[in-house]
């Protein structure tokens, strides 16, 4: 999975250190569940906002409990995701990895619509793994790749971080729907305008 080390906000530049420690609190103790701080819902719609998505997460978090809404959206997500990993130019060897990617994306639909975030979360990040491969290849495996994606583009890096700060937020043993949810519709509703 990306990676980011928990905290690590100096990667980040100056304008989003502040929306990035509220959305991802650092933490206060070593011990697993311990002082587990969640964010509130001003740090999350300014960490949209930040990502550039704030109207679409506005819209996606009151739409989410209404199935027709939710179906328009998910569609115009898997849409998306579908074509950007269509269209990405990869060597041959590469194929069969883009090929694997696009097999995942129907399940990762029914989990998020089984209301699995736990699950949705750990599955986002292995799409965004092989997504941020089939970008930016063996660049996104290196430890500068965050600094490498913000001196392409402020948002895609800040995404990026994000992504790499998914697996930490499950490894905390946050089981926060509220929470998790709010991390998963940020990626989702990146990736739907990218």
């Amino acid at each position: 999975m990306l990676s980011c080390s928990t905290g690590d906000y100096k990667a980040l530049p100056k304008e989003y250190r502040k929306a990035a420690e509220a959305l991802f609190p650092p933490v206060q103790n070593t011990e697993p569940n311990n002082n587990l701080l969640l964010p509130s819902q001003s740090a999350i719609l300014d960490f949209a906002d930040k990502l550039g998505v704030g109207t679409d997460y506005r819209k996606l978090e009151t739409g989410w409990n209404n199935p027709e809404e939710l179906e328009v959206f998910l569609h115009s997500f898997r849409n998306n995701l579908d074509l950007l990993i269509q269209k990405t130019w990869v060597e041959k060897a590469d194929e069969d990895r883009k090929e694997k990617l696009l097999d995942r994306v129907p399940g990762f639909i029914d989990v998020i619509k089984k209301g699995d975030f736990v699950k949705a979360l750990g599955e986002f990040g292995t799409i965004l793994d092989e997504l941020a491969w089939l970008l930016f290849g063996s660049q996104s495996n290196k430890e500068d790749f965050f600094d490498y994606v913000f001196r392409i583009d402020h948002p895609l890096g800040l995404f990026w971080w994000y992504g790499g700060q998914l697996g930490h937020l499950i490894s905390r043993g946050n089981n926060d729907e509220k929470t998790l949810k709010a991390a998963l519709l940020l990626g989702l509703c990146y990736l739907t305008d990218f």
